[in-house]
């Protein structure tokens, strides 16, 4: 198919938004094949199939509007030829869908990246990682003007300008979506992007907004998940949100009922809490983030309390009905009775995740999923089919940011390179954002008992930390699990103020096979926290509490 491309300078833009909304208007135009417009250059470049349209609509289209004109002395129409195949054709846009393209670009592969739902970036800056963080953060300042854990200091309280928080961290999106993800492939010579839902024709051929067919030699999946919204009575109309959503509210809500207390949902309980918002978590399970040990959650359960979140654990929500501006939850208690809770605000949904699979036509081509819905795929990242491959949230691996670019990496030179590269999370740290942190690496006490492995636990609670002593904040404990037959490090549990940045360097122990013996004979300086696991791998043998300072 033969193509035009046209390069057009356009005033009126005044931020992103604008762009993103110049794309959208132009590809709802019959032939426009791609558009990529630049809030920063003021610039816009579109292909199209001239025997569908031309220029001069699609410059029709832009002057038509009320803000947006192009400038008609930049106009620059040249003809390209488009057999619409590529080497590698990437579905989805995220962090695993960048890492891809990167490693694509330096073999010099033909790549198209078709990225439809959230903008390109993904999950993480957009809706995830970037906006959740920042908002723990601002949560946490607020936090700390109010509370104090020395006598002598009285903090004087906070004045919240909720509004500004939201836009700030808006701004904050919309700059690392574009310094971190758009900028770094934007002179990249043989990746072309499109925006819009593909869809398999055939193992080899998709569809992309039902107009366009592309082929390739190799498909990378990497279309992330979504928040999973359970099947239950009025839930769908009583104007519930999730993360994507919940971010832009730019007005304080008066109170949130979030449904789920996994690790989205715990964050966003603690974050929303102290910047003035009233928290309730219903949670199914008997206690949150259910899949930790209690001793955990116990810590961080004591202190969402004393912060004023309400935690109903074993309740299951049966039906939403919407009386007014409330939303009345009909929940079955832990004791069988049933009862209903009324909130004023919004409902949360925060019950897990599912993977962007349903619109991909995957079973039409047999593809092999898990009975989640998630892509099955090897070490190799290699799906049943030998030229698709799949990573990131939308596989059945870890559902983390930086493990998706890992495999996605993993992936291209895998089906370009015959590298035979696999993936080893056996020391994958990982991190959830309350206050205090709680971090891991490796296997805990019930996956080492469950596979046989001769194991011991050491647990130092952080009373006798003399960093946490000194700070007069103790809450929590660091935790190792070693193999008793080889002295090695095979797992660790943190829950601490930042613990989350310890849990790297007890990954590494582990990656290197790193014994007990030599955690603990190592030099760590004094009054860190990361003195603490030296401490605890000292308590494997000795009783910490009656060491004099520094003392081994």
């Amino acid at each position: 198919m033969k193509t035009s491309t046209i390069k057009l300078d356009i005033t009126g833009m005044t931020c992103d938004h604008c762009a993103k909304g110049i794309e959208k208007m132009l590809f709802e135009k019959e032939g426009i094949t791609q558009a990529n417009v630049s809030y920063q250059n003021g610039s816009c470049e579109c292909s199209f199939d001239p025997s569908k349209t031309g220029k001069e609509k699609i410059i029709n289209t832009i002057n038509t509007t009320k803000d947006y004109k192009v400038q008609p002395e930049t106009l620059d129409i040249s003809n390209v030829q488009d057999e619409n195949n590529f080497d590698l054709i990437i579905i989805g846009g995220g962090s695993a869908a960048f890492s891809a393209a990167i490693k694509a670009e330096s073999l010099g592969l033909s790549t198209l990246m078709v990225n439809g739902g959230l903008d390109f970036g993904g999950t993480c800056v957009n809706v995830g990682c970037v906006p959740s963080k920042t908002l723990i953060r601002a949560a946490e300042t607020a936090y700390h003007a109010t509370h104090s854990n020395f006598s002598g200091i009285k903090p004087k309280g906070v004045e919240i300008d909720f509004t500004q928080v939201i836009k700030d961290k808006k701004q904050l999106v919309a700059t690392l979506q574009e310094k971190k993800y758009m900028d770094v492939v934007s002179d990249f010579k043989n990746l072309k992007m499109l925006t819009g839902w593909a869809e398999f024709l055939d193992p080899k051929t998709i569809m992309v907004n039902r107009k366009e067919k592309y082929t390739a030699l190799k498909f990378i999946i990497a279309s992330g998940a979504t928040t999973n919204i359970p099947s239950i009575e009025g839930l769908n109309e009583v104007g519930y949100l999730t993360n994507a959503t919940l971010f832009d509210v730019e007005e304080r809500l008066e109170s949130i009922t979030i449904m789920g207390a996994g690790y989205i949902g715990l964050e966003i309980a603690m974050a929303y809490n102290r910047l003035g918002v009233k928290v309730r978590i219903i949670e199914f399970t008997d206690r949150p983030l259910r899949s930790q040990t209690k001793d955990i959650t116990d810590v961080l359960e004591t202190q969402m309390k004393s912060e004023g979140i309400e935690i109903l654990p074993s309740f299951r929500a049966i039906k939403f009905e919407k009386t007014g501006n409330e939303t009345v939850i009909h929940c079955k208690c832990p004791d069988g009775s049933f009862t209903q809770i009324i909130e004023k605000g919004k409902v949360v949904v925060a019950s897990g995740t599912k993977p962007n699979t349903q619109k991909l036509g995957l079973e039409s081509i047999g593809l092999a999923l898990t009975n989640s819905g998630h892509v099955l795929v090897n070490e190799k990242m290699e799906t049943n089919l030998p030229n698709i491959y799949a990573v990131g949230d939308v596989a059945n691996t870890p559902t983390f940011v930086y493990t998706a670019a890992y495999e996605g990496e993993i992936a291209v030179e895998n089906a370009f390179t015959g590298a035979n590269n696999k993936t080893d999370y056996s020391s994958l740290p990982w991190v959830v954002f309350t206050d205090p942190q709680i971090a891991g690496t490796g296997i805990d006490e019930i996956e080492a008992e469950s596979k046989g492995i001769p194991f011991e636990i050491s647990k130092l609670e952080l009373k006798d930390v003399p960093r946490a002593i000194a700070a007069n904040d103790t809450r929590g404990f660091i935790k190792l699990i070693r193999n008793i037959e080889t002295d090695k490090l095979i797992g660790a549990r943190v829950i601490a103020p930042e613990g989350g940045e310890l849990i790297q360097q007890l990954s590494m122990a582990i990656k290197y096979g790193i014994t007990v013996k030599e955690l603990a004979e190592s030099f760590y300086p004094y009054l860190t926290l990361g003195e603490g696991i030296k401490l605890a791998a000292i308590t494997f043998g000795k009783d910490v509490s009656k060491l004099s300072c520094c003392a081994s």
